[in-house]
C-alpha cells in the first residue's frame, strides 16, 4: 500500500491477553488483542523532516499520501471575526507541515462545498511553491453563507479519489450546527466516504454539536477533539497534520475468524479511544468477517473481542477464534496476513482459575463503562434528570480514578464536585462552563493504556 512516509511500511504483531480458562459449562470468552506496528520509521508517531527537494525531489502523490483540508466558512465564522483570520492562520500551519510530494487541497465549507486551492477539482503536490500559493489562496478566505458537512465532505471524497492507493486522510474544522442538511444527508454522506479516506473532525468554539463532530471522526475512523479558544487552533491543526503524515499503510483490517458454533458478540478498539466497530463487520469468507482499523503509522491500539462458544465438559480446548491484521494486496491479489494471534477456550473445574478475570479485560471493561456512564450522566443532566445524572457521573467518577485515567478525572472535576472519589460520591455543579462540559463530552471515549 503506498503511503505518506518515504520509509518501509511497518511491521505489525498482535498479541492476545486473556483468561482462556472457563467453568464446566462456561460459553463466554473474552481477550484483549493488541495490535502495535513499529520500525515504520516515523519516530514514534512523528514524521521524518522534509525532504531537501534539491536532494530528493517530489514524488508521485499517490506514493506519498494526499489530504484535503476543510474549513468552515459559514458566517458564524465572523463571530468574533479573530475565529476567521484563527482559522486561515491554523491551516496555513498545517498547509506548512506537508512533506514535500504528498498531494493536498484545501476546501471552503458553507451550505456549498468550493475549492480554495488547487480548484479544477485535482490536487496539488506539496513543494515550497504550491504551499505559498496555498497559503495566498487561504488569506481570501472570508465567511458567509450556512452549513452543510455533507457536502463538504463528499467533495473531499472526489478530491482524494483522484490519488488512487495513497494513504487518504481529511481533516475538517467547523464552529456551528449542521443546519443546511438533514441529519439523514449527513449520514448518507458518511456512509459513502466510509472506508474511502480518514477523517480528523474539530469544532472551535461553543456553538458546534458534540455528537455530529463525534459521529464524523467515529464514521471515517478518526480523531475529534474541540479547540474551545480559537487561538489554539494553529498549534492544533499542525499537531494533527504531523499525525497524518506519520502514517504509512492505510485500510488495514482485522479479521476475525470462528470456527462454527462460534458466535461473535462484539469487537471494540478501546485504546487509545473506544470504537465500537461490530455493526462494520465486512464478510471475508467463510466463517470469517473484517474490521476496519484505519490507517496506521509507528503506534500501538487494543481491541477488545468477546465471543460465545458452545457448551464443553471439563478437560476439553478447543479454538475460540483466530485473529488477523490484514491489507489489500497493491498488485490486486488476495489480501496479505501482516500478523495474527489465536483466542482459546479451556474448560476447568479449577474454580480459581475459571473465576479470575484478566486484568487487560477488566481494565479496559471499565474504560468502555467509564465512557458510557459519561455520556448518560450529561444526557441526563440536559434533560433535567438530576438524580441520574449525579448517579451516572459519579460512576464515572469512581471508575477514572480507580483506573489511573487521570485526565478523564480532572475533566469530570469541571462538572461535578468530588466528595468521595472511591465510593462515586458527588453533586453537580450549580453552574458548568459550556466549555468545560462539551471537553468533557467530546474526550469521553478516550482510554488510558492497561499498565502491562
Amino acid at each position: 500500500m503506498a503511503n505518506f512516509s518515504k520509509s518501509n511500511v511497518p511491521h505489525f504483531s498482535v498479541d492476545v491477553y486473556q483468561n482462556e480458562f472457563l467453568p464446566e459449562g462456561g460459553r463466554e470468552v473474552n481477550a484483549i488483542v493488541t495490535v502495535t506496528a513499529t520500525g515504520g520509521g516515523t519516530l514514534g508517531g512523528v514524521p521524518h523532516p522534509r525532504a531537501d527537494p534539491l536532494t530528493q525531489p517530489a514524488t508521485d502523490p499517490a506514493a506519498s499520501g494526499a489530504v484535503v483540508i476543510m474549513v468552515d466558512c459559514s458566517g458564524s465564522m465572523d463571530y468574533p471575526p479573530t475565529k476567521m483570520r484563527n482559522a486561515r492562520d491554523a491551516t496555513a500551519a498545517a498547509v506548512d507541515t506537508l512533506r514535500d510530494g504528498v498531494a493536498f487541497a484545501v476546501v471552503a465549507g458553507t451550505h456549498v462545498a468550493k475549492e480554495v486551492y488547487p480548484g479544477a477539482g485535482r490536487l496539488a503536490v506539496a513543494d515550497d511553491r504550491t504551499r505559498a500559493e496555498a497559503k495566498e489562496a487561504l488569506r481570501r478566505l472570508s465567511a458567509g453563507g450556512g452549513t452543510a458537512i455533507g457536502t463538504w465532505l463528499r467533495l473531499a471524497d472526489g478530491l482524494l479519489a483522484t490519488a488512487d492507493g495513497a494513504v487518504r486522510h481529511g481533516i475538517l474544522l467547523t464552529d456551528g450546527r449542521n443546519e443546511h442538511e438533514t441529519p439523514a444527508d449527513l449520514k448518507a454522506a458518511l456512509d459513502a466516504c466510509a472506508g474511502r479516506f480518514t477523517c480528523d473532525a474539530r469544532g472551535v468554539g461553543t456553538d458546534w454539536e458534540v455528537k455530529e463532530v463525534t459521529q464524523i471522526a467515529s464514521a471515517l475512523l478518526g480523531t475529534a477533539d474541540i479547540v474551545a479558544d480559537p487561538s489554539g487552533l494553529a498549534a492544533d491543526f499542525t499537531r494533527m497534520m504531523e499525525s497524518a503524515m506519520g502514517k504509512e499503510v492505510a485500510d488495514v483490517q482485522l479479521r476475525l475468524w470462528t470456527p462454527v458454533g462460534v458466535e461473535i458478540r462484539y469487537v471494540k478498539q478501546v485504546a487509545p479511544t473506544v470504537e465500537d466497530l461490530t455493526d462494520r463487520r465486512a464478510e471475508a469468507g467463510p466463517r470469517a468477517g473484517d474490521y476496519p482499523t484505519g490507517s496506521w503509522g509507528d503506534e500501538s491500539r487494543d481491541y477488545h473481542v468477546c465471543v460465545r462458544v458452545p457448551e464443553a465438559g471439563v478437560g476439553q480446548e478447543m479454538l475460540a477464534a483466530r485473529v488477523s491484521l490484514v491489507r489489500p494486496d497493491p498488485a490486486g491479489g488476495a489480501p496479505q496476513t501482516l500478523s495474527q494471534g489465536l483466542v482459546r477456550a479451556v474448560w476447568t473445574d479449577d474454580m480459581a482459575a475459571s473465576t479470575s478475570i484478566n486484568p487487560q479485560v477488566a481494565h479496559y471493561t471499565g474504560q468502555a463503562e467509564l465512557a458510557q456512564a459519561i455520556q448518560q450522566g450529561l444526557d441526563a443532566r440536559k434533560s433535567g434528570d438530576f438524580d441520574g445524572a449525579t448517579a451516572k457521573l459519579g460512576r464515572a467518577v469512581q471508575l477514572a480514578v480507580a483506573s489511573g485515567n487521570t485526565d478523564t478525572a480532572k475533566l469530570l472535576s469541571k462538572v461535578v464536585d468530588v466528595v468521595d472519589a472511591a465510593t462515586g460520591t458527588v453533586r453537580l455543579k450549580a453552574k458548568i462552563a459550556e466549555a468545560d462540559e462539551m471537553t468533557l463530552e467530546t474526550r469521553s471515549t478516550k482510554t488510558v493504556r492497561v499498565k502491562k
